[in-house]
């Protein structure tokens, strides 16, 4: 009894605190984000030199003075107190501190880069913005100061550190990007309405062209800003990994397939199908070539930097990438099945049977060879990559999901023969009704059936073939040193997964990659650490389960 009177008393010492802190970081977070509201509001009036302060507005007026001079003061003074606490170890590592700047530094940054950028883009048309520009004013400063405190040497937090730059670099990555495309596809509309004589209406193309460059300016500094000077390009692991796979190589890939799936469309319909004038089809060549360029320039840049992190984000890249371009292909073959059925039925002359076979044609070129270079289905498959997690729980979601959908249009095709059979539907004929669905049934069965049978062979030959036991589940790592070749090393010799922990002291790591695979040389376990340093010095410690 009194060792259950004190455990729950640990228990509920223990609750407490953390609940402190959770409550108390939520309020400082909106009483920031509503001073920071209404100290916009009030600076974006002072700034406005044609209107009075009032200018009819005393509602908000009257808001914006009440957010600043009630929740000003309030964030003030619980910001000192919960500052002053920040030289305790616990305070200090505790995880809602942490989140707090994590989320704070995040939100602030792109309030602040997105309002400073709309009001350099509306300069543009000489279009004066104060409230804009007020509001990013203010946001800045808000994000400064948090900068400063995430990089106190005593007070900063010690849990997830890595979380404001990794998603500053993503939002700077989307609004460069962004700025890219939209500046290209300008030139190149230009271009292409200059060659053809057409007349332009509306506003001169080189101001779209220049609100983009502002959008791609800011928003590559940004990315220079989180990714290379606040490196985290160096991270490993975690939401660092996650990200460089589905942003910036995901991401990036959908954007390329989507703009060169569309150009080549055009180029299709140019050659094959004349029914719309041509500057009508062009629309849409500045905006796919722009899409394709700067995607492709995206993607190859993050693919290259997947090369040096982990087997299971190599792993994780290609299936990625595979699943993408199995996507783009299935869509195009469904829609080119479609065509065909459709073709029975009308003349293939007709346009909208044509149009519709040139999409699914063009969807088909694109994504079949990323496909077909990411999976490799005519090379073999080494077999610690077929007893890989990752490949399985792939196989296992696109045969899922595949014949979830072939289900579904099953269902569909069935409900409208039977409705065509019953009556209920003149002036269409049956193969109208389901030439769509069965497309989409056609496409998704051939995914559902070949990666089935990848699976069961993949089965098979770990069961008769004796592969090589993974000896290590996952290793954690502790390095003072560069992790990227240690990492490989050990993905090399054990397969296993691992995670990075740097250290802070300063021990001068010199492990070599051989030396390294020496010491895991017959260490078995599920999990394992190693620790290098100091100099040459490697501990190897099995962990137990």
């Amino acid at each position: 009894m009194i060792a259950a009177r004190k455990s729950s008393a640990s228990g509920q010492s223990a609750a407490q605190p953390t609940a402190r802190r959770v409550i108390v970081f939520i309020l400082l977070f909106a009483l920031v984000v509503i001073a920071a509201i209404g100290l916009s509001g009030v600076l974006g009036r002072l700034l406005d030199a044609g209107n009075a302060l009032v200018s009819g507005d005393i509602t908000g007026l009257a808001r914006s003075l009440a957010f600043t001079l009630i929740a000003g003061p309030f964030a003030a003074v619980l910001w000192w107190v919960l500052w002053r606490r920040m030289g305790d170890g616990q305070e200090r590592s505790s995880i809602a501190w942490g989140l707090y700047l994590a989320g704070m530094s995040t939100v602030s940054l792109v309030t602040a880069t997105s309002a400073l950028l709309a009001t350099a883009a509306a300069l543009v048309r000489t279009d004066w913005q104060p409230l804009i520009f007020a509001t990013g004013v203010v946001w800045a400063g808000v994000w400064a100061w948090h900068q400063w405190m995430s990089r106190h040497k005593t007070k900063s937090p010690t849990q997830l550190v890595s979380v404001a730059p990794v998603l500053g670099s993503v939002f700077g990555l989307v609004v460069a990007v962004g700025g890219a495309v939209t500046a290209l596809a300008s030139l190149i509309d230009a271009a292409v309405d200059a060659f053809g004589s057409s007349v332009t209406v509306g506003e001169p193309w080189w101001r779209l062209t220049l609100q983009a460059l502002v959008w791609f300016a800011g928003g590559a500094f940004v990315w220079w800003w989180q990714w290379i000077r606040n490196r985290a390009k160096d991270l490993r692991g975690g939401l660092a990994d996650v990200t460089l796979v589905l942003v910036g190589v995901a991401g990036a890939a959908i954007l390329t397939l989507t703009g060169a799936g569309t150009v080549l469309f055009l180029l299709l319909r140019l050659a094959f199908d004349r029914t719309d004038p041509i500057t009508a089809m062009l629309d849409l060549l500045g905006a796919g070539l722009a899409a394709a360029a700067v995607g492709a320039l995206v993607w190859s840049y993050h693919w290259r930097l997947t090369l040096a992190r982990s087997g299971t984000t190599r792993m994780a890249t290609q299936l990625v990438t595979s699943g993408i371009g199995l996507v783009a292909a299935a869509s195009g073959l469904g829609v080119v099945v479609n065509a065909i059925l459709a073709a029975l039925t009308t003349s293939l002359a007709g346009s909208d049977t044509r149009t519709l076979l040139l999409g699914g044609i063009s969807a088909l070129l694109v994504g079949g060879p990323v496909w077909w270079v990411a999976w490799k289905p005519a090379t073999p498959v080494a077999p610690d990559r077929i007893a890989a997690t990752g490949r399985r729980v792939y196989l296992i979601l696109v045969f899922g999901v595949s014949a979830a959908v072939a289900i579904v249009t099953l269902l569909v095709n069935g409900y409208r023969i039977f409705e065509f059979a019953l009556g209920d539907v003149t002036g269409q004929s049956l193969l109208d009704r389901v030439r769509a669905p069965l497309g989409l049934l056609v496409a998704t069965g051939l995914a559902a059936g070949y990666h089935f049978s990848v699976w069961r062979r993949d089965r098979s030959e770990i069961a008769e073939v004796p592969r090589r036991a993974r000896t290590i589940g996952r290793v954690f790592l502790v390095t003072g040193a560069d992790p990227a070749p240690l990492v490989r090393a050990i993905d090399e010799a054990t397969g296993a997964s691992v995670t990075v922990w740097r250290r802070s002291d300063a021990v001068g790591d010199t492990a070599s990659v051989e030396q390294l695979t020496q010491a895991l040389h017959g260490v078995t376990g599920h999990r394992v650490m190693v620790v290098t340093g100091p100099g040459s010095r490697i501990d190897v410690v099995p962990l137990q389960d």
